[in-house]
């Protein structure tokens, strides 16, 4: 009885282990993986919104992102940073998303994100597959925001 049961044991952790996945969800095939890292100082008078819950800044520095940055301020000393290219599109002339208050607004269709969340608002009902915003890391030290990817 106890090898039956040692047996069994080692058949339940090994399913366990092989069911286990690092994968966070299906990779956007519309926006390229892009390495970058990117410091934003809240005493420079281009980031001083961003000191200011609900305040977003859009960042366009070369290299930061694939067509720049949207770092907010959402409360609370926690800040998100999000791809300014719109999800749901290949980099274009109208997939840079412009903001609006807090949320951000794509030109090709007119697709709206929450700059809180990076969830889509006006997700159409015509069973396609859409994709929220792509957030990087945003991380605080004093005054410094370090956004990487």
């Amino acid at each position: 009885m106890g090898h039956t049961l040692k047996i069994i044991w080692m058949l339940l952790v090994g399913i366990l282990l092989l069911s286990c996945s690092n994968d966070k969800g299906q990779r956007n095939p519309f926006l390229p993986e892009v390495g970058f890292r990117f410091d934003v100082d809240l005493n420079l008078p281009l980031y001083n919104p961003l000191i200011n819950p609900g305040n977003p800044v859009y960042v366009s520095s070369g290299g930061v992102g694939i067509r720049g940055v949207i770092i907010m301020n959402t409360g609370f000393d926690v800040f998100r940073a999000f791809e300014a290219t719109c999800p749901n599109h290949s980099p274009s002339s109208c997939s840079t998303m412009q903001i609006e208050g807090q949320v951000a607004v794509c030109s090709c269709e007119d697709f709206e994100y929450s700059l809180f969340t990076g969830q889509q608002l006006n997700r159409p009902d015509d069973g396609m597959r859409y994709y929220d915003m792509l957030e990087y890391n945003a991380r605080t030290s004093g005054s410094v925001i370090t956004v990487t990817n």
